[in-house]
């Protein structure tokens, strides 16, 4: 017999994904900026994610495949919630800037309209701002009851009544260098403290 709660949990995952799929659908399609093809770079992961995982731009891996966090970066992610004991199926990831070939200026004006609306569908309980750029991004956005963000990696900060936030160094600039990769991980594996915290379902 199933539960009021699992039927409320039903409902608000088909109406996630129906508006996420919407969303990729109008992004696909978007021309607000002033640039040749592009492929835009949608997100990716679970549509009621508790864990938001958000870059600053996407690289040239992403932009083949159309995906967030495809390659190298996405890898060293799932890497890095296997050791601080953290399911793969609890995440979504995105990008603030989603095409690459877009001046960095005008899609600051446009993009991040995007990301608002990725953030209210999922309704995360954590984001995960990764590098300084995407904070100052981030500070930028017109979200509700949103708090401005300091950079300061492995800090729990509060984002919204309802949400709080870890900063970290930016994955993709950490892959080829051991001392940015040290600090990364330093910041990033506050998450498993943070995650088992959490009052269980």
């Amino acid at each position: 017999m199933s539960r009021p709660e699992d039927n409320l949990y039903d409902k608000q995952l088909s109406r996630a994904i129906a508006e996420i799929n919407e969303l990729c659908r109008e992004l696909t399609h978007c021309q607000k900026c002033t640039h040749g093809p592009a492929v835009p770079v949608i997100g990716s992961g679970h549509p009621l994610a508790d864990i938001f995982l958000i870059k600053y731009r996407t690289l040239p891996s992403e932009t083949s495949e159309g995906v967030a966090f495809f390659g190298r970066s996405g890898e060293a992610v799932m890497k890095s919630c296997q050791k601080i004991g953290i399911d793969s199926l609890i995440l979504y990831g995105t990008d603030i800037i989603k095409c690459a070939n877009v001046p960095e200026k005008e899609a600051l004006q446009h993009c991040p309209l995007y990301l608002v609306r990725e953030l209210m569908i999922v309704q995360p309980k954590m984001v995960v701002i990764m590098g300084e750029q995407s904070v100052a991004a981030f500070n930028q956005l017109d979200f509700p009851l949103a708090h401005k963000l300091e950079f300061s990696p492995g800090v729990v900060q509060p984002l919204t009544p309802t949400t709080e936030a870890l900063v970290t160094p930016e994955i993709d600039k950490s892959l080829n260098d051991q001392r940015q990769k040290t600090s990364f991980w330093k910041a990033f594996k506050v998450l498993g403290d943070w995650y088992e915290s959490l009052p269980p379902y």
